[in-house]
């Protein structure tokens, strides 16, 4: 089926009802690593968001969100680079996205490298490359653009929870950066 939008009737839950599901089912989502490149295609540059995360710490996080009913993959990612890095971010997703990687978190601490204390979740992961102006939306506190090699000598994914910093290595890794 050809949409040009994404039908969301019913894909939201309330909030009780969405915190049933999370104790019971694995929850799909997309994290994305975004990035600036060269012409050639080279990354450049790596975009991590500066938010609050739920103990109350400061944190690095890359783009991560669920994958709604009705949705397909290229339209999860391009909804949540747009909704928090802002609607003129310009992604390029290709017409058939293929993850890097995928990263299952899992709310126990040590059971994997990826740790999510809400719940049980799969997540696909993709670089993907931005070419408009970005600008940190909805709960995210800042937006920065690290160069690669200032990213991987600095303790900046020392300051990424959850895994984000094995995601954000995996990703320099897949494209020949590390």
């Amino acid at each position: 089926m050809n949409r040009t939008a994404v039908d969301t009737e019913g894909s939201w839950f309330e909030p009780e009802d969405l915190a049933r599901l999370r104790r019971k089912l694995p929850i799909p989502y997309v994290d994305v690593v975004p990035v600036r490149t060269d012409v050639d295609g080279s990354i450049l540059q790596v975009g991590l968001l500066l938010r609050a995360s739920g103990e109350g710490r400061i944190v690095r996080a890359i783009v991560s969100g669920r994958v709604l009913v009705h949705e397909s993959l290229r339209e999860a990612v391009i909804r949540h680079v747009e909704k928090d890095l802002g609607p003129m971010a310009m992604p390029r997703v290709p017409v058939s996205p293929v993850p890097f990687t995928v990263a299952e978190y899992f709310p126990t601490p040590g059971q994997s490298l990826f740790t999510d204390e809400r719940q049980h979740a799969i997540s696909l992961a993709y670089i993907v490359p931005v070419d408009g102006e970005c600008a940190p939306q909805e709960d995210a506190l800042d937006l920065a653009w690290f160069d690669v090699q200032e990213l991987l000598g600095s303790e900046v994914l020392g300051e990424m929870a959850g895994g984000h910093d094995v995601i954000v290595r995996r990703a320099l890794s897949h494209a020949g950066m590390i």
